[in-house]
């Protein structure tokens, strides 16, 4: 994902390397902070691969550069986005980057595409915790802190699923059917 997160902000336009961090890191947030052990190796990567490229940023100071997205970094960000992995669409953090930058596709169907996996995924009956193959609503654990985190992902999970329908329905109003109607056990461990 992180290669993804390069390839989406230079895609709004060429970057010194230290931009680029700094708008990864809020991306991602402060509890996965990017190294510069990890985004030059990366950085190093794409460009070998002739998926960006470095110019020289005299104005900038000695030893100083500018990234930009090559047409073929920009391909590749578009087909990434066209067909994320399957952990790409069940991981928060990942999908959370594809969502970043989705609007880069220039097909509303493959934007859609995308997301109705994201959707099925949501919907599909899940949980933290099981008995046996039975997932666990929250009303069912004993633990308090693990019904603190089915609570809290059952939330998270009913304004995801109330957005995606209100995005992939064009008007809203099967969002507001769903709110108001008793929700299924559903993915992402929300119940």
């Amino acid at each position: 994902m992180l290669e993804l997160a390069i390839l989406g902000f230079l895609a709004e336009g060429p970057l010194p390397g230290h931009e680029l961090r700094r708008r990864i890191t809020h991306l991602t947030g402060y509890s996965r902070p990017v190294s510069d052990g990890t985004l030059y190796p990366a950085i190093n990567r794409l460009t070998k691969a002739g998926l960006i490229e470095r110019r020289p940023a005299p104005e900038a100071g000695g030893g100083r550069y500018v990234l930009n997205l090559t047409t073929a970094g920009r391909e590749d960000m578009l087909r990434r986005l066209r067909e994320p992995a399957e952990h790409e669409i069940t991981d928060f953090s990942r999908w959370f980057v594809i969502l970043a930058f989705l609007s880069l596709l220039p097909d509303r169907a493959e934007q859609h595409a995308v997301l109705r996996r994201r959707l099925d995924f949501l919907e599909a009956p899940a949980s933290f915790f099981y008995d046996g193959d039975t997932p666990l609503r929250a009303e069912q654990a004993g633990d308090p802190y693990r019904r603190g985190m089915l609570l809290t992902a059952r939330a998270t999970s009913r304004a995801e699923r109330a957005w995606l329908h209100e995005v992939l329905d064009g008007d809203g109003t099967r969002a507001a059917d769903e709110q108001s109607r008793p929700q299924p056990h559903t993915r992402d461990r929300k119940d």
